[in-house]
């Protein structure tokens, strides 16, 4: 089922930005409407500012009207099995529960899928800023 989540992203990873770092990532969503939304990353002079693929494939999701995020796969072209930086596990974890998948990938495909809870396990929660 994740097949085509890792097309998407390995899709997007060819339209990634990185310039500095020549380490280009590719990250695909579905949203709980079951839409994909896929980003690169996208570097700038002053690097390390510049946005993740998952960053930019929230984004994409967000502008869509989507809100939740029921999966998403991450691939890098020059690793394997490339988790989502600090600032994207705490991104994601803003559009996600617990229970989603994150597939992690290689250029063959999905090599390990983990949840959520897993990738960050005390993720920081708004409880309490209602």
């Amino acid at each position: 089922m994740a097949d085509d989540l890792f097309d998407a992203a390995r899709g997007a990873m060819r339209h990634a930005h990185a310039p500095y770092s020549r380490f280009p990532v590719g990250a695909a969503i579905r949203d709980a409407e079951g839409r994909i939304h896929a980003g690169a990353n996208i570097e700038v002079v002053s690097f390390p500012e510049g946005w993740c693929a998952e960053t930019t494939a929230i984004g994409h999701m967000v502008m869509a009207g989507g809100r939740r995020i029921a999966e998403i796969a991450v691939i890098a072209e020059r690793m394997a099995l490339c988790t989502p930086c600090g600032g994207c596990r705490q991104r994601i974890a803003e559009f996600a529960d617990a229970s989603t998948k994150i597939h992690l990938c290689d250029e063959t495909g999905v090599k390990l899928t983990m949840t959520m809870a897993e990738l960050l396990p005390r993720a920081f929660e708004s409880e309490g800023f209602d």
